[in-house]
């Protein structure tokens, strides 16, 4: 019994392996993003039509360049593998370290289950299988790319790459496939108001470039989310960085700058090209439907297939995050501290990745359950809802974090200084309020926030009567409380 416990301490306290160069990270940035310009953003043409997911598209690209740059200065100054939790803990203390971490854990726990239910869908095209069997492939994708993450992190960061390259690789051949075939005013602009207030067909096109109005751009916002979510988990690979002060700033920006190329490029050619605008906002799988007007229905389970890469890459990308995010968070004290065991081998943290998992598979069985007769799309937009509203606590805490750290500790050596400095960081702040605000007001999804935020509600108070009572001061954890007495 004692040498196991000395193995087992062995193992938590042991390091992960390095092996994430700058091109690493980069495709570890824009994997996990990647699945929001095959599927999910196109549920904002129905808030705002195409005019106002353009400029909702616009809005958020700003916040996340204020988010990421903010990120990539916090980054290599508090060099510890728990990003986001770790910022907010060093600038806010214990308190402000755990509520960051939980609303960060619901939002990497949950954005893999919103992509594993539309993969399934592709899937379940594919093998014509029938629509009660999606539970079969939520679990085997779960089983799958859990084993994968568990194996080892050099295989996992070499499969993150070619997913990756192969998933830009299907849309580059879809742009320039749609070049030739657009027709903006006819096809994008076929989307008017109704006299519900909702969203309707207009037949041969040629309507508002705003049909919605201002308000509707800021109803898209929160869709308009799912092109860029994610991409601030890169902090998570710092233990496994080559050298995180230099890599870790220059994966987040380039990361940045190839999402917004993709993301305005996606709904331009998506949208301009037939079904259109309204179709597309109904759609479960519009990047397929476009390649099945270019291509025509006889090669859809191919190219059912092909389509499913960015799915695959995002989703196996994520899986990562959170399996680094538990472990970094029970090394702290935040959760029970046997999620800080690694693999006597493989160096990588298979309970919190089977945990993760876990709690993402059961939730997608749980919202099934609850959803009834409502369809697929809905249950994939309820889902998606709870992952953009914990993201945008979590981006409002550190970007908070951000500006306390320049306000307190001045003298912080910082390898990278963000260009957009505090007025970034408080710009992300105000978008971010103003997505949740607008999340509250759609009543389809509103129930769903309200879930999130009893989550949220229980976490707070078991932090308050137990959790905070078994906090860790690691060597990794010095550095949060250097100036701040918990």
């Amino acid at each position: 019994m004692r040498k196991k416990n000395k193995n087992k301490k062995k193992n938590q306290a042991g390091d992960l392996k390095r092996h994430a160069g700058v091109w690493s990270l980069w495709a570890l940035g824009v994997g996990a993003v990647i699945s929001g310009h095959f599927s999910g953003w196109n549920l904002g043409l129905a808030s705002g039509g195409w005019g106002g997911m353009f400029l909702a598209t616009i809005f958020v690209a700003i916040m996340y360049f204020g988010l990421t740059q903010s990120v990539a200065e916090m980054s290599p100054a508090v060099p510890h593998e728990g990003g986001a939790y770790s910022f907010a803990r060093t600038a806010m203390g214990a308190w402000g370290g755990f509520f960051t971490g939980l609303v960060e854990n619901l939002e990497f726990v949950l954005t893999p289950a919103v992509i594993v239910f539309f993969l399934s869908n592709y899937m379940a095209g594919i093998f014509e299988t029938d629509p009660s069997m999606l539970p079969y492939w939520w679990f085997g994708f779960y089983a799958f790319f859990t084993i994968l993450n568990i194996v080892g992190v050099e295989m996992s960061f070499r499969f993150t790459v070619i997913l990756t390259l192969l998933a830009l690789l299907c849309l580059v051949i879809f742009w320039v496939s749609a070049v030739g075939r657009i027709d903006f005013a006819r096809y994008a602009l076929d989307i008017i108001v109704g006299s519900d207030g909702k969203a309707v067909h207009l037949a041969g096109g040629y309507g508002k470039f705003f049909p919605m109005g201002f308000s509707g751009a800021l109803k898209a916002m929160p869709f308009a989310v799912w092109l860029f979510l994610a991409i601030e988990q890169l902090p998570l690979a710092a233990e496994e960085s080559v050298d995180p002060k230099k890599d870790m700033p220059k994966g987040l920006t380039y990361g940045m700058i190839t999402l917004s190329v993709s993301a305005f490029l996606i709904l331009l050619l998506n949208a301009s090209i037939p079904l259109g605008s309204y179709a597309l906002s109904q759609s479960g799988e519009p990047l397929l439907d476009g390649y099945k007007f270019l291509f025509g229905d006889g090669l859809a389970k191919m190219l059912a297939f092909v389509a499913s890469i960015g799915l695959v890459a995002s989703f196996h990308t994520i899986i990562f995050a959170f399996g680094r995010q538990i472990l970094s968070l029970s090394r702290a004290g935040y959760f029970p501290l046997f999620l800080s065991e690694t693999h006597s081998k493989r160096k990588t943290p298979y309970l919190a990745l089977i945990l993760g998992s876990t709690i993402g598979f059961s939730v997608l069985m749980l919202t099934r359950f609850l959803a009834g007769e409502e369809s697929g799309v809905f249950i994939g937009g309820a889902l998606l809802n709870i992952a953009v509203f914990s993201a945008m606590l979590s981006y409002i805490f550190q970007s908070i974090s951000f500006l306390l750290l320049r306000k307190n500790q001045p003298d912080l050596e910082r390898p990278y200084v963000s260009p957009f400095g505090k007025a970034g960081a408080s710009i992300t702040i105000f978008l971010a309020l103003l997505i949740i605000f607008f999340q509250l007001q759609d009543e389809s999804y509103r129930t769903a926030v309200f879930i999130s935020m009893i989550y949220l509600i229980i976490g707070l108070v078991y932090f308050a009567l137990k959790g905070r009572h078994r906090l860790i001061l690691t060597p990794a954890e010095e550095l949060a409380l250097k100036n701040k007495k918990n």
